[in-house]
């Protein structure tokens, strides 16, 4: 593995490590404000892997990402979305 691969994997390990230590940040906030969430990185995850003749399924990636099953992750840690990040989601939406 060359230098910036190594450096581009440490840059995603440690993105994955601050949304773990940053659960109360919801993905329909992420979503909100950056048109992405955890969900939309483990589809990342997948595509890659497939870019490089590689398979893996998406819950695997999800776990991956949420360091936990996503099922586990979403009883432990996802609020239902109030109707103001409804809107300011659709809100987003339209802008895209």
């Amino acid at each position: 593995m060359d230098k910036t691969t190594e450096i581009e994997a440490a840059v995603f390990r440690r993105l994955l490590k601050h949304l773990d230590d940053n659960k109360e940040v919801q993905n329909i906030d992420l979503m909100i404000l950056a048109n992405f969430c955890r969900n939309c990185l483990a589809k990342w995850y997948v595509s890659a892997a497939e870019e490089q003749g590689e398979s893996i399924d998406y819950e695997a990636a999800r776990e991956r990402v949420y360091g936990m099953p996503y099922s586990e992750w979403k009883a432990n840690h996802q609020a239902e979305a109030t109707p103001e990040q409804l809107a300011a989601f659709e809100a987003r939406s339209k802008k895209t």
